[in-house]
């Protein structure tokens, strides 16, 4: 089995937690930066890493410090076989946060995530809104028009009859294996991206990845609906601060139908893309120069 590969450059720093070891990267310029710190987070599926956000990870390391958290369960945190909620997800980056700020004081920060993981860090948010200073959502979840029957209470779509048909030791690792098959993965990143021209880093980063002992146990907790919210609705509508969200209009997911409800409010701004789901990799100048107005207008408001 080959080793894992650091998915971005810079320091690999890890902190333990009562859902296990947990790590992340960190990177900045050689000279002092007085820009707010930078956290990004990958999405989740059966193979999330910080390779998911790289593009952003090495640009913004430029100017400032950024960090990419590695959520439980993948990439080089602990993937031990444990319940993976959506509490503990937004409990690993609350304490990502409390990391980055013993470094950098108590100063609110910028962070961004990456489809289902928009909703962690929404939530982290409410919980605690003077430690962010703006919010970015990249192809978020939770805007579907079927997702329009909000719950206004705490719950999840879980399935554990599911779940535990997953986790079978007859044949959890090997259905695993079978899903995340080079051609597998391929087949997954086509339908994110809507168009055969994946990027080809990423999809070897995600064969290594999902090939590592224990990588089947936090996706199996994905697949069986128990990472997704059934108030996340409730929680986007819910934001005070400046939420910036993008995403594109090919491939499977490109229902934001519900966007509507946040549409035209003054703290959210929402941009569009001739792109898959990762318009960060597709679009990365455009993106930037999005993310970037945005995060001008927050520091210099008319």
């Amino acid at each position: 089995m080959a080793e894992l590969p650091a998915p971005v450059s810079g320091q690999r720093h890890e902190f333990g937690t009562p859902f296990g070891r947990l790590t992340y990267y960190a990177a900045g310029p050689e000279a002092e930066s007085h820009v707010p710190p930078l956290l990004l987070v990958h999405s989740i599926n059966a193979a999330g890493s910080a390779y998911e956000i790289k593009p952003l990870y090495e640009h913004y390391r430029q100017n400032r410090t950024v960090y990419a958290l590695e959520l439980p369960g993948f990439g080089h945190s602990e993937r031990g076989k444990r319940e993976y909620s959506v509490r503990v997800m937004t409990d690993a980056i609350l304490r990502c946060v409390g990391e980055i700020q013993d470094v950098h004081g108590r100063s609110p920060i910028d962070a961004l995530a990456v489809s289902l993981s928009s909703e962690f860090l929404a939530r982290a948010v409410t919980e605690t809104p003077l430690r962010f200073r703006t919010l970015a959502l990249v192809s978020p979840t939770g805007f579907r028009s079927r997702d329009k029957t909000t719950k206004w209470r705490d719950g999840t779509r879980g399935m554990p009859g599911l779940h535990a048909f997953f986790e079978c030791p007859l044949w959890s690792e090997a259905f695993f294996r079978l899903l995340t098959s080079r051609a597998g993965i391929r087949y997954f990143l086509r339908k994110t991206w809507g168009s055969p021209d994946i990027d080809e880093g990423l999809a070897e980063y995600d064969y290594l990845t999902t090939h590592q002992p224990g990588a089947q146990h936090a996706p199996y907790y994905f697949v069986s609906g128990f990472l997704f919210s059934q108030d996340a609705l409730r929680i986007y509508q819910s934001l005070t601060l400046p939420v910036w969200m993008s995403h594109g209009e090919r491939g499977d997911f490109v229902d934001y139908s519900n966007k509507t409800v946040v549409e035209g409010r003054a703290n959210w701004t929402i941009e569009v893309f001739h792109t898959g789901a990762m318009p960060h990799f597709e679009a990365r100048e455009a993106f930037i120069r999005s993310y970037d107005a945005f995060l001008a207008r927050v520091e210099a408001p008319a």
